[in-house]
């Protein structure tokens, strides 16, 4: 009875959909989120008899053949690249980057992470860090005395200080692009690594290279539709239930089977 085996395999289909669902759900309120999707692909097939072969009875050909499928198996889970839309904080160190592009920081580790969370903190001494104390690249620091801050378009950090009419410029952030950033590794924390799928970090200036453009005062929602999130829910919760009914059948074909007298 292949069907067990089969079900099998569409139950832990539809239960892995069932978490990606929840995971993306779960993340709805998170700055800069992008919803994730499951993907999947059927499993190898068995050839009873193969389409093109010869009919060995009268010498013709096979036009389709025989061939039963042994189930389903995860693909991948990827990241839907969408702008999720932009709400106004009015924080002088909350920045939304408007388009394509990440904040390049510095884990503890030495390595080199990003992100599209925008929501900076600044630390003691003055160092523009992410929620997790992360430094942000190129390193800014914001001088004690200063009264105000601006962030232009292109990522220019001015601070202004009492008495004096012009603003000073602190440093200028830098924003990092991807030839393919689905395949950017997810390591939580809104924190993303490079890997050999996502290709080399491209570093340029904001607006420029395709990159996007910072908007300060802003923070990125999440791109999760709740209401797509539970259609496909409903979907995914229906497609268990059909595969737990196949095993169900399957099992009463097996104990007809046993009962034979």
């Amino acid at each position: 009875m292949r069907a067990l085996k089969i079900a099998a395999t569409g139950m832990a289909a539809q239960q892995m959909r069932v978490e990606t669902i929840s995971n993306n759900l779960a993340n709805m309120s998170t700055t800069g989120y992008n919803a994730r999707r499951a993907e999947f692909a059927d499993l190898h097939y068995q050839q009873m008899a193969r389409a093109g072969a010869v009919n060995a009875s009268d010498g013709t050909v096979l036009p389709t053949g025989i061939q039963l499928g042994l189930g389903v198996r995860p693909a991948a889970v990827s990241m839907h690249l969408a702008q999720g839309p932009l709400s106004a904080t009015q924080g002088d160190l909350d920045v939304a980057i408007d388009g394509l592009g990440f904040l390049e920081v510095t884990l503890p580790s030495g390595q080199t992470a990003y992100t599209r969370d925008g929501g900076l903190k600044r630390t003691g001494e003055g160092l523009i860090v992410t929620s997790d104390g992360y430094p942000v690249q190129p390193e800014i620091v914001i001088p004690a005395d200063s009264r105000s801050l601006s962030i232009n378009a292109a990522g220019e950090v001015y601070a202004y200080f009492d008495d004096v009419a012009e603003g000073q410029l602190l440093g200028q952030f830098n924003l990092t692009g991807f030839t393919n950033a689905k395949g950017l590794e997810a390591l939580g924390s809104n924190l993303f690594a490079e890997t050999e799928a996502s290709g080399p970090a491209l570093v340029s200036t904001p607006g420029q290279d395709g990159l996007g453009t910072m908007r300060q005062g802003y923070l990125e929602d999440s791109s999760v539709d709740a209401v797509r999130e539970i259609t496909e829910l409903i979907e995914a919760q229906r497609g268990y239930e059909m595969n737990a009914k196949v095993i169900s059948a399957a099992d009463q074909m097996m104990g007809a089977t046993t009962q034979v007298r």
